[in-house]
């Protein structure tokens, strides 16, 4: 009992001091663990949305995309969460039924309604754009291309979100927002690389679009847009030829060859044994080729093919102008186009006519493009229809014409050498997200839809060091404090001298 007296006498943990100094350590330990996990627990990300409804030619495509709810250098990243491919033709396909047109779309924007998160929906902007196929009918029958607006207007007002209206894009728009989409998702624009120009080909329409060293806008100023994206200017090339997308080119070639009203028309651009009867009123019918109809010409024809790709070719060059010019150079149609200048990405119906023929790699000589694309043309229509017994036999009948075609615009339209056409990339999808004009104009009204306040840590860095400092000198001078009682053992010690 004894020892265990002078034990307590000589370290007193029993005293008051020190269980209030023991207490205030704890407490002390506690509020700097405290701090520090709160001050670096993670931030559950903020996230907005935008949809856009792509209304082609030949069919309409819904996106979804989503970003965080702050902005990076005035820049949205956007990325696209989902998409919808709507059943049945395009909008501009049911000028005779405009309500069709706006009930098409009821599925797929069902789906985004699921998507997009409820506390989210009335603050999603919801875009409707039509291309080329609107165009044309707004160009044939104003009041038809008003009444399906109407329609889509009134079916997509029907769900919750913010809804900003339907519009046709301009031809230029639509070349531009495609340059956007393809540069931001291989991160051109962030990192301030060169820029990979863009090929769209569409059914109605097709568009080029490039900056090029050799083009400030001077000449043809009209063919000229300015962006300011990630803090850079970027003087951009571009140009949309209507009519010269891959249906309506076929329409044209067509018409070409039936100027004389011929009751069977042989045809190079389709296969061996191919037959089928048309009518010369369907053909005829679009503002393309509309004025060419001859007068004479019998209510059908029989469309036969011969698989000729060299007179396909010389088919095919005589919807282009190559004569008329008034500028220092040209593409086709007498339209200015400066030096084609860097890397290109072709998508659309770019990308799919040639996946189909299995000629996207652009490393292969585009004289051996030529010859493989010469012999699947040459190729009996028995045979292709057995090789591919699950394609319609109407997209299955247009390949030889759309690879012959799409050939011809590159080289012959755009000036493609055989040593610059290695330069071309065919391409569906970049990093998850689909090639187009919608993911570039999503990332531009992202731009005027205002940021909110990120999420911070509850104390600036500044206050949380200070904090942590006090709290590491308190508890040290706790810890001096608590060794008190063994400060009088230490100085009675004796000196050794």
């Amino acid at each position: 009992m004894s020892a265990q007296r002078e034990m307590k006498e000589k370290i007193p943990w029993h005293t008051p001091v020190t269980i209030i100094i023991t207490v205030i350590g704890v407490i002390a330990i506690v509020a700097l663990v405290t701090v520090a996990v709160l001050q670096n627990r993670p931030l559950p990300q903020k996230y907005k949305y935008g949809i856009v409804l792509d209304a082609g030619s030949s069919h309409t495509a819904l996106y979804i995309y989503e970003w965080p709810a702050e902005k990076d250098n005035n820049t949205g990243r956007v990325e696209q969460k989902h998409s919808c491919k709507v059943k049945g033709p395009g909008i501009s396909s049911y000028a005779s039924a405009p309500l069709k047109a706006g009930e098409s779309l009821r599925l797929c924007m069902e789906e985004a309604n699921k998507l997009v998160p409820g506390k989210r929906q009335q603050q999603t902007p919801l875009y409707l754009g039509a291309t080329a196929g609107m165009r044309l009918l707004n160009m044939e029958n104003s009041s038809a291309s008003d009444k399906v607006f109407q329609a889509v207007e009134s079916a997509l007002q029907k769900f919750p979100f913010s809804y900003q209206g339907a519009r046709i894009l301009s031809g230029q728009e639509e070349g531009a927002f495609g340059w956007v989409t393809v540069n931001y998702l291989d991160d051109r624009l962030k990192q301030g690389l060169e820029t990979r120009g863009a090929l769209d080909l569409g059914g109605a329409s097709t568009q080029i679009s490039f900056v090029s060293d050799s083009y400030n806008g001077s000449e043809s100023p009209s063919n000229s847009v300015t962006f300011r994206l990630y803090g850079n200017d970027y003087n951009l090339y571009t140009h949309s030829f209507l009519c010269y997308g891959k249906d309506q080119a076929l329409r044209m070639t067509l018409a070409h060859q039936s100027q004389a009203g011929p009751a069977t028309l042989l045809d190079p651009c389709f296969h061996p044994g191919y037959r089928a009867e048309k009518n010369y009123s369907v053909l005829y019918d679009s503002p393309c080729v509309s004025e060419r109809k001859p007068k004479d010409a019998p209510a059908t024809f029989n469309h036969t093919g011969s698989g000729d790709f060299l007179q396909c070719q010389e088919a095919v060059k005589r919807v282009f102008n190559f004569t008329s010019c008034k500028y220092s150079r040209c593409s086709f149609n007498g339209v200015f186009q400066p030096l084609l200048q860097g890397p290109y990405g072709a998508f659309s119906a770019y990308y799919f006519v040639m996946n189909f023929l299995n000629l996207t790699d652009t490393s292969i000589p585009l004289e051996d493009v030529k010859e493989k694309l010469k012999r699947y043309c040459a190729t009996n229509w028995d045979q292709i229809m057995q090789q591919h017994p699950k394609v319609k036999l109407q997209y299955l009948a247009e390949y030889c014409f759309s690879g012959t075609y799409i050939l011809t615009l590159l080289t012959e339209g755009y000036n493609f050498t055989t040593e610059s056409y290695s330069d071309i990339k065919f391409i569906k999808k970049i990093k998850g997200s689909d090639a187009g004009w919608t993911l570039g104009y999503m990332l531009n009204l992202t731009n005027m839809i205002p940021a909110e306040a990120p999420d911070t840590p509850p104390l600036p860095h500044a206050g949380y060091v200070s904090i942590v400092s006090v709290i590491a000198v308190l508890l040290f001078i706790l810890f001096i404090v608590s060794l008190r009682p063994l400060w009088p053992r230490c100085s009675k010690h004796p000196q050794i001298v």
